[in-house]
């Protein structure tokens, strides 16, 4: 039963990512080396010292760089983006806790949503750091509280709900 569970589960999560859009999909591979940022105006790599981006721009970017594993890189552009901006701090969260820091990760989680309890991503990563301690009761709870702000059926949702049924959590 387990495994049916798990399987069922498994292809919901893909579902639930492509039908709700590019930012609930798994991002698409950076197109530019480490220290440099695609810039859309000019449809090329640019150097992420010296030019003034967006904070949207720069978020896509670290979400993609993060994803794909560039933790370091993710961080620097990070330290662009405004400091307290719960997005930063989600991804400040989810690098440092991929990276082996849970503490700081768990800590910057903890922040983001300080300043926007209703992050439903935040809860999710939280949530998955809690199944990757083995605190399966607090990653229910980080669960319950996303279906609480409004994040059923969202790709935070099911990402979490699958990590807390399979154990296995996930690198977007």
């Amino acid at each position: 039963m387990r495994i049916f569970l798990a399987a069922t589960l498994a292809l919901a999560v893909p579902f639930a990512a492509s039908a709700a859009g590019d930012e609930r999909a798994p991002p698409k591979k950076p197109k530019c080396e480490s220290g440099f940022v695609y810039d859309k105006t000019t449809k090329k790599c640019v150097s992420s010292t010296g030019h003034t981006f967006d904070v949207d721009t720069l978020y896509q970017e670290v979400r993609a760089l993060s994803h794909h594993g560039r933790y370091g890189d993710a961080q620097t552009l990070l330290a662009m983006m405004p400091a307290e901006d719960d997005r930063t701090l989600t991804y400040l969260g989810f690098t440092n806790r991929k990276m082996g820091n849970t503490e700081a990760g768990m800590a910057y989680y903890n922040r983001a949503l300080t300043v926007n309890p209703a992050n439903v991503l935040a809860r999710s990563y939280m949530g998955q750091g809690f199944v990757e301690e083995g605190n399966v009761t607090a990653a229910i709870e980080q669960l319950r509280q996303i279906r609480a702000h409004g994040g059923a059926g969202t790709w935070a949702e099911a990402s979490l709900r699958t990590a807390i049924a399979t154990g296995e959590t996930f690198n977007w």
